[in-house]
């Protein structure tokens, strides 16, 4: 999987540069979230500008990664969700739950 991962004061970015999001490779994202998170990393902001689908298993790697951002007091926020993956979203309701911005300025303003 390719993620590039930039660090904004105590943000952390992570551009998931792919055009699936599945059973594939969504276990190497919830490690790297994994990783960043013991390191004491818990704001993280996932760009999914790249991503054109979305499965089961990556939406589960998402949800993972916003469990262990909550129980550290942190946040996982998402930005640049394409429409295919915003209905994604939508129809499980987890528009409800993820803070979702349109681009990666707007979310991490939002900390």
């Amino acid at each position: 999987m390719v993620l590039k991962i930039e660090e904004k004061d105590d943000v952390v970015l992570m551009l998931v540069k792919e055009e699936r999001l599945d059973a594939h490779n969504s276990g190497e994202l919830k490690n790297q979230m994994l990783s960043l998170f013991e390191e004491g990393k818990n704001h993280i902001v996932i760009d999914l500008q790249d991503v054109r689908f979305i499965d089961s298993s990556g939406l589960g790697a998402l949800v993972s990664g916003f469990k262990n951002a909550s129980a550290r007091n942190g946040n996982l926020k998402l930005c640049g969700l394409q429409p295919q993956v915003k209905s994604m979203f939508e129809l499980t309701r987890l528009h409800r739950v993820f803070e979702i911005f349109s681009g990666v300025d707007e979310a991490l303003a939002s900390f």
